[in-house]
């Protein structure tokens, strides 16, 4: 049984059997010793009767057969009916007997006291543990309440009392996850909100200047189609950091669901870069698709195209007139990588670690379009899927991204 594996249930289980031995024994015991005594008080009636008999002259012969005899006759009971002895006798009046149930209360009222005093010793020793251990979990509790989660739940045996504790703590663990959970979500939100509001001071500021500057010439047609022209591209920027944010929020939240299939690796890099062609020949960049293979990865294929579109935009952003970006890719037993590099200037080692960081613009890359979003977006895309997205680059050499998903098997 469960409640046996308690330590004190059993210590004090193995207690109430060794008492209940126990008083068999001091029964038995007491047994023998009334026993004995009754022995004994029965020889001194049986020699104060003698002696009696031989004060009055009464012969041997004649004492010896009155003191073995067992037979029992009406005309003897009815002798000692007439000198007062009967089962209605006070036993104060019977010396023998009375001497006898003084000795056996005596004995039978000592051996109660002892037991009695042992068993509530014993039962009032382990309520006391009981107590002082709930007195203690109470406390770790009373704590929880309080949001303190250092302190833990006596889990140091087995039992039921144990198992419960043992949940307890589970309980206090899954209510800190959540505290912090809610307190990580609670920060985001203001993260997010003060991003949001700060990348949005800039176009808005310029939009209404734009408007000001339109106001106060609207006959001067040429400073109007300049400033309109400014007006679209800073509502077109808005338009596109809200959009990354609401995305990249959706994907935190866990909202998207990713429906994986499988998808060529062309296609998914033809979808991605469909528009990015036409801008990267304005301004005299090329993207080169290595085809010389044709592999598949099981993704999302819209998700993941996006995620690609992000990094070669990026890469747009950062290579000089007659760059190129190249996008290949390769296949292993477990994983299939592709690659996008460009031959650009490079990333600063000190700035690695923070590109994938939302809002991050490295000090070299304030003059560049873009608001800090994309490769945060696509980093969450991709791990979203289980992949990776790692990158590399060398100052003055290029960077490569590195995306890594899980080969089909």
């Amino acid at each position: 049984m469960n409640i046996f594996r308690d330590k004190q249930v059993k210590g004090f289980g193995i207690f109430l059997i060794f008492f209940i031995f126990l008083v068999f024994l001091a029964g038995f015991g007491l047994s023998g010793v009334q026993s004995e005594i009754g022995l004994n008080l029965f020889l001194s009636h049986d020699n104060a009767v003698v002696t009696s008999l031989l004060e009055q002259g009464v012969s041997d012969d004649v004492i010896a057969e009155a003191i073995t005899s067992t037979s029992v006759s009406e005309r003897g009971g009815d002798f000692l009916s007439r000198i007062g002895v009967t089962e209605h006798t006070a036993i104060r009046f019977l010396p023998f007997v009375s001497e006898f149930q003084r000795f056996s209360g005596f004995s039978m009222l000592l051996l109660w006291a002892l037991l009695s005093m042992v068993l509530l010793y014993s039962i009032f020793r382990f309520l006391w543990k009981r107590e002082q251990l709930y007195l203690q979990a109470a406390d770790v509790i009373d704590r929880f309440i309080e949001g303190d989660f250092s302190c833990h739940m006596p889990q140091m045996n087995e039992g039921t009392i144990y198992r419960l504790f043992a949940l307890t703590e589970q309980l206090s663990m899954i209510l800190q996850s959540k505290n912090e959970s809610g307190h990580k979500t609670k920060e985001f939100l203001k993260n997010t909100i003060s991003d949001i509001s700060h990348q949005l001071k800039t176009p808005l500021a310029a939009l209404i200047m734009y408007y000001e500057i339109i106001s106060d010439e609207p006959d001067n047609i040429k400073t109007v189609k300049e400033y309109s022209h400014k007006a679209g591209l800073a509502l077109k920027r808005m338009e596109q950091l809200i959009q990354s944010m609401l995305k990249i929020t959706r994907l935190d939240a866990g909202s998207i669901v990713f429906i994986k299939d499988l998808c060529k690796i062309s296609e998914l890099v033809s979808l991605a870069t469909g528009e990015l062609t036409t801008r990267a020949a304005i301004e005299g960049k090329e993207i080169i698709v290595d085809k010389s293979s044709e592999e598949t990865v099981i993704c999302d294929r819209q998700w993941t195209s996006e995620a690609l579109g992000n990094i070669v935009k990026n890469a747009l952003d950062h290579t000089e007139f007659g760059g190129r970006i190249r996008i290949s890719w390769k296949r292993s037993p477990a994983i299939t990588r592709i690659f996008i590099s460009d031959d650009g200037d490079g990333i600063d080692a000190e700035d690695l670690p923070h590109i994938f960081k939302r809002f991050y613009r490295s000090r070299k890359s304030l003059d560049t379009q873009g608001a800090g979003l994309g490769l945060s977006l696509a980093k969450s895309i991709v791990e979203g899927q289980d992949g990776m997205i790692s990158v590399y680059s060398d100052q003055q050499e290029g960077t490569v991204f590195t995306l890594s998903f899980l080969t089909d098997m």
